[in-house]
C-alpha cells in the first residue's frame, strides 16, 4: 500500500498568482465565462461565475447555458488537479510546478443538470479524488448563490 503524500496547509503567494494567471488570463475561454478563483487550496479549489446577459441559455427565464456550467465544471476539475499536482510537488520552486500543466487535458467527463442555472452568481467547488502518475479523477460541484447544487461533475484528466 502506497503511503500518502502530505498536503501543505497552503500553497506560497507566488504559486497561487501563476496559477490563477493561467487560469483566469491564458486560458482565454475562462476569461470569456468569466471564472474568478476564489479560494486555490491543495484539497479544494473555488471559483465564481457572476450571471451575464452573454451566458444565457433560455431567454425566457435568463436560465444559465448548460455549457457554461459543463465548461466550468471541467475547468475547475482541471485546476483542482494542478492544485494536487502542484502540493505533490513542493520541493520545487514555484516556477518548477507552473510549467507541469502543460499536458494536463480532460480524457473523461460527466455532468448533471439537477436544477436550472438561474441567479446573480454561481460559485464552483472542485476536489481531486485521486491523483495517479498519468490519470486524475475528480468531483466537482455547481452551486446557486443561495448554496443550493445546480449540477455536479465528475471528471478525469490526463496529467502525463
Amino acid at each position: 500500500m502506497s503511503k500518502a503524500i502530505p498536503m501543505p496547509a497552503e500553497f506560497e503567494p507566488e504559486f497561487i498568482t501563476g496559477l490563477k494567471a493561467i487560469f483566469e488570463e491564458k486560458i482565454v475561454f475562462n476569461r470569456v465565462l468569466g471564472l474568478q478563483i476564489t479560494a486555490l487550496r491543495p484539497e479544494q479549489v473555488v471559483a465564481r461565475i457572476a450571471m451575464r446577459p452573454e451566458l444565457v441559455g433560455h431567454y425566457s427565464y435568463n436560465r444559465l447555458h448548460g455549457g457554461v456550467i459543463s465548461a466550468g465544471l471541467d475547468a475547475m476539475g482541471g485546476l483542482a488537479v494542478m492544485a494536487a499536482i502542484g502540493a505533490r510537488h513542493m520541493d520545487e520552486s514555484p516556477e518548477q510546478r507552473l510549467h507541469r500543466f502543460a499536458k494536463l487535458g480532460t480524457i473523461d467527463l460527466r455532468i448533471d443538470y439537477l436544477r436550472p442555472g438561474i441567479g446573480e452568481h454561481f460559485t464552483l467547488h472542485a476536489e481531486v479524488l485521486r491523483l495517479g502518475s498519468r490519470v486524475a479523477s475528480t468531483r466537482m460541484e455547481f452551486r446557486g448563490a443561495d448554496g443550493k447544487l445546480l449540477s455536479t461533475g465528475a471528471g478525469a484528466y490526463i496529467v502525463a
